[in-house]
This record gives C-alpha cells, structure tokens and sequence, in this order.
C-alpha cells in the first residue's frame, strides 16, 4: 500500500509546496477539513477584474496525498476561472469515488493522485485542498459581484 500510494513523484510534490502561507487581505477564504485524519487546509484567493485567481495563498496541515493535491493546485491555479477550479474539483472527485477519466486541463498533474482510488479513506484527504481553493474562488467572485452591485 504504502508504495502504491506514496510514490517518489507524490513525495516531490509534497515536499515543494508552493503559494504557502496566507494572504494579508483576500477576497475569499475558505477551510477543508478530513474529519478522518484531521487533515486541514486554509486556501485564501483574490480574484482579477476578469474573475480569474490573481492571488493565491495556502496553508496545509495534511498528509502526504493532501500535500501533493495542494502542490500541484498551487502550481496550476494562478490564472484559473472559478470554471476550471470547480470541474477539476468535481473530476478529481469522479476519478477517485466513480473511477472516472483524470482531470485535465490546467490541473491534468491531478492525474497522479489515480492510485488514491483504491483506498477510500484517503479520499477526503487529497481532496480538501481543490475543494477549499474552489470554495475560495466562489466566495471570492460572489463577494466581487455584491459589491459590483452596490
């Protein structure tokens, strides 16, 4: 299992984490957490007037397989639409839960996280890092519309 899991591509990532720490002032937070294992990850986002994530800050308390899934978020998520953010979200979920095709786009490098499907409890683990960043981002263009609006 451990093998399996926690390849030498895996550990790379995890040991490199990029966009780590918090941002002074974002737009959106939001927080992940593996009930499981007490995994926990506090993504913040600021958003560019077209809606694309200009900033991104991350602070990982994970394991292994949420670090990477964090790393390879922090390296791709520059640029990305809330679009982009939520369908690899929702594909990574699918590859792990449905055994579904692996993300692609800008977060193809998800792909790596395929050997995770055969250990369910590992799944909220390596997911709680794209769903806080999608969250994030939600968050973020919401609060960006309101006060548009106003």
């Amino acid at each position: 299992m451990i093998d399996a899991l926690y390849s030498d591509r895996i550990l790379k990532l995890a040991a490199n984490m990029p966009r780590a720490g918090r941002l002074a002032a974002p737009q959106g937070t939001a927080e992940g957490v593996a009930k499981l294992c007490g995994s926990t990850v506090v993504v913040d986002v600021v958003l560019d007037d077209q809606g694309r994530v200009a900033d991104f800050a991350q602070d990982v308390r994970a394991c292994a397989l949420g670090q990477a899934c964090a790393a390879i978020v922090g390296e791709s998520v520059i640029g990305a639409t809330i679009e982009e953010l939520e369908t690899a979200r929702d594909q990574l979920k699918a590859m792990l839960k449905e055994a579904g095709p692996a993300p692609t786009g800008r977060f193809a490098g998800l792909a790596i996280l395929e050997t995770v499907r055969d250990y369910p409890a590992r799944h909220a683990s390596t997911m709680i890092p794209i769903e806080a960043a999608a969250a994030a981002a939600r968050q973020a263009l919401d609060r960006t519309r309101i006060a548009g609006a106003a």
